[in-house]
């Protein structure tokens, strides 16, 4: 995949971390790497990052550790670039991150695709507590039905603080 590019892959990969991992602009990338003492524009770093996102983020996923069987699931209203949109999160027992979706509306097949993303990237819970949400235990039961699965849903706004508490570091 790195193959006919002027750079080596280590340059390629740490100008796509340092965009990762520290959310700096590109120009400031560029800077970054020419105190490295590598020259490169901040428009090729931007196409890096274009190109090798799927790659890193589909490398990500195989690292990333396997989580509980047992999910809280939440929904929260949080400002992005200016812009009102809905945070969809969902964590295990243990507090581990296990999906998260990010939508303009907070609608029934928002909380039903975010649902169904999170079960193909990580597996089938056995039960998800969700607060007095509407769209989720909606998204829940359809999924049931239509997988003929058997997820239990817990609804008691105490057992999700875990995944309350962790919406403050959003």
């Amino acid at each position: 995949m790195f193959k006919g590019h002027c750079f080596p892959k280590s340059i390629i990969v740490q100008a796509v971390y340092f965009k990762f991992r520290f959310g700096l602009s590109y120009r400031e990338i560029e800077e970054l790497m020419a105190i490295r003492g590598v020259k490169v524009d901040h428009a090729t770093i931007q196409r890096w990052v274009f190109k090798f996102t799927p790659l890193f983020e589909k490398e990500f996923r195989k690292r990333k550790k396997s989580v509980g069987r047992r999910w809280r699931m939440d929904e929260t209203y949080v400002k992005v670039r200016g812009k009102w949109c809905y945070l969809y999160r969902a964590v295990d027992k243990q507090g581990n991150t296990v999906d998260f979706l990010l939508t303009k509306r907070r609608k029934r097949m928002s909380a039903q695709s975010f649902l169904i993303k999170a079960i193909e990237n990580n597996g089938k819970p056995e039960l998800i507590n969700i607060d007095k949400s509407g769209s989720n235990k909606h998204a829940i039961r359809i999924y049931n039905k239509r997988s003929l699965s058997t997820i239990q849903i817990r609804q008691c706004k105490y057992l999700n603080n875990i995944v309350e508490q962790d919406h403050r570091f959003v």
